[in-house]
């Protein structure tokens, strides 16, 4: 059969048959790239800050809808509440991330609170390398912009060393601080006092800013186009398929003719006219 299949006609229908197999692979891969893309990109209206006070309210559940939202909030962190959280990657290195207690101005009180304690929220503000290099808070009043994201679950039989907590948890964090707090952390953007950014973008030093994004939009299959990409590649063996099919007719035609011609045996010549067989 591999002779059949060096007969020029049959190279060119092979190199042909690859031709066509391969735009049918790229089709498939294209198909199957649009199968995965993001139902939905990223919504441009989380990156314009809102007033924390009117985005969520201290006590209820954290809206999953608010999550990413950038907010902005007027108030004065508390120096002796402030912790470590460990096991957070920088640029490929693992430091910690600071967070302090910051009392929002305006923020609706919880039922038992004091009018002297405020309401809280806990702010990543920055990421270090050591502890020795985690900085304290800004004085006076700030004018804080960050991103709001939900509060994270503590890692469960893990004892956090003196001045560290095992996440940003806002459950974890209300029982070393007690005080009352929103449901939620910011991670700071701009710590503005008096007119001047004091936050680790604009302060060099040890302490760097966390430059967290929007996460990105949750992938979903779309199962028609991921059908049309099998579908496309079962068109490139079928391609395929019709070449090797076509050369084992050809092939088969050959062996038939082959036959026939050794049924006829040799044909016969001038000086030997064949002999009449009588019945």
């Amino acid at each position: 059969m591999w002779k059949t299949a060096l007969k020029p006609r049959w190279i060119a229908g092979f190199v042909f048959a690859i031709a066509i197999s391969g735009v049918f692979v790229l089709l498939s891969q294209w198909q199957f790239g649009r199968s995965t893309q993001p139902e939905a990109t990223g919504n441009p209206a989380t990156e314009q800050a809102r007033p924390l006070t009117d985005t969520i309210r201290p006590g209820e559940f954290f809206p999953g809808s608010q999550a990413d939202q950038m907010v902005s909030a007027r108030g004065m962190y508390d120096p002796n509440r402030q912790v470590l959280v460990p096991d957070r990657l920088k640029d490929g290195k693992t430091g910690f991330w600071v967070v302090s207690a910051f009392v929002v101005d305006g923020a609706p009180r919880l039922s038992g609170t004091a009018a002297s304690t405020g309401t809280w929220i806990p702010v990543a503000r920055g990421w270090v390398a050591g502890p020795g290099d985690a900085a304290a808070p800004p004085s006076g009043v700030i004018e804080l912009t960050g991103r709001l994201l939900p509060s994270e679950a503590p890692v469960a039989g893990v004892a956090p060393r003196h001045g560290e907590a095992t996440a940003v948890s806002v459950a974890e964090l209300i029982n070393y601080w007690e005080v009352s707090s929103y449901p939620g952390f910011i991670a700071a953007t701009a710590e503005v006092a008096g007119g001047a950014d004091v936050s680790p973008a604009a302060v060099k030093g040890p302490m760097l800013p966390l430059e967290v994004g929007p996460q990105p939009p949750a992938q979903k299959i779309n199962w028609l186009n991921l059908f049309y990409s099998l579908e496309w590649v079962v068109f490139a063996g079928f391609a395929l398929f019709i070449w090797w099919r076509l050369v084992k007719d050809d092939h088969q035609r050959d062996l038939e003719n082959a036959l026939d011609e050794a049924d006829a045996g040799p044909p016969a010549t001038p000086d030997q006219p064949q002999q009449k067989v009588e019945q």
